[in-house]
């Protein structure tokens, strides 16, 4: 089976301690087709806490340094490795919706092969990783999950990005963490809506297998919506670990390209200099 994993995790994301050097060495030794590193991009925390007055919500800032940071030192790996892995410098871009001048910076820069685009967290309110939903009702959560798929829309509707990573993302922490079931098919349209877009502008998804490892017991999204994309004529599929560890690096990606395969995919996409190539699913 080829193997591609597009969304991981180095030094240079903050909740990460994964040294780069050995991460590369990781995926060279699984022989991965296509290895790219995303460390983390949030938009609305680019500059340093001063320029956020009154902010209280997660209190890491600087994000526009740690991009800098990935960016230089995977740019001159990608030398050093040529000939030897297909090394993949991208971006995991958090909140694109929050700060456009920011995120329209970011993915005009000529050094990325490749940009997720994400959503971690919803206007004046915590990352939902961060989020104590023992002091929600159940109808508040399902209000969360209302804003974030219409931020997810606004989103897809910029569509600036490569691949829409972790569509389902707050499951990971609502249903993972705390146990709370919930049925997101009322939230079926507009998703619908938003792969509609991601479509029209030759975009993708991911499935991002870091459930299957977590506890969550899916990938996020779930076979149901990979299938609903490639219904509704979805091409661009990749797959993504989201390691954030060496260790994890490649973590369930052959149960996500099976995953991709009864959704009716037959290859995988990655992308390099902004343009997406396919390897066979097999």
């Amino acid at each position: 089976m080829n193997i591609i994993d597009c969304h991981t995790h180095t030094q240079f994301s903050v909740d990460s301690e994964a040294d780069v050097n050995a991460c590369i060495a990781r995926a060279a030794e699984l022989g991965l087709a296509a290895y790219a590193i995303t460390d983390h991009c949030e938009c609305n925390r680019w500059y340093s806490k001063e320029h956020y007055p009154g902010e209280t919500v997660y209190p890491y800032f600087d994000f526009g340094r740690d991009f800098e940071s990935s960016v230089s030192a995977v740019t001159e790996l990608k030398k050093t490795w040529e000939g030897r892995l297909n090394l993949i410098c991208g971006v995991e871009l958090g909140q694109a919706t929050h700060d456009y001048d920011v995120a329209e910076r970011v993915v005009s820069d000529e050094r990325l092969d490749f940009v997720l685009g994400s959503m971690h967290q919803l206007p004046k309110t915590e990352d939902f990783c961060f989020i104590d939903y023992t002091e929600f009702t159940l109808d508040e959560i399902y209000g969360l999950c209302q804003r974030y798929f219409e931020e997810i829309l606004k989103l897809c509707r910029w569509g600036k990005f490569d691949i829409l990573s972790h569509l389902t993302y707050f499951l990971r922490y609502i249903k993972g963490g705390y146990g709370i079931d919930l049925d997101i098919s009322r939230f079926d349209e507009l998703i619908a809506e938003s792969f509609r877009q991601l479509i029209a502008k030759d975009k993708g998804i991911e499935i991002n297998t870091s459930g299957l490892r977590q506890g969550f017991g899916d990938t996020f999204p779930d076979i149901k919506y990979v299938r609903l994309f490639k219904d509704l004529g979805g091409e661009l599929l990749s797959l993504g670990s989201d390691s954030h560890t060496v260790a994890d690096i490649g973590a369930n990606i052959a149960d996500g390209a099976k995953i991709a395969a009864e959704a009716g995919f037959t290859r995988l996409a990655y992308f390099k200099k902004r343009r997406p190539y396919f390897i066979n699913i097999d």
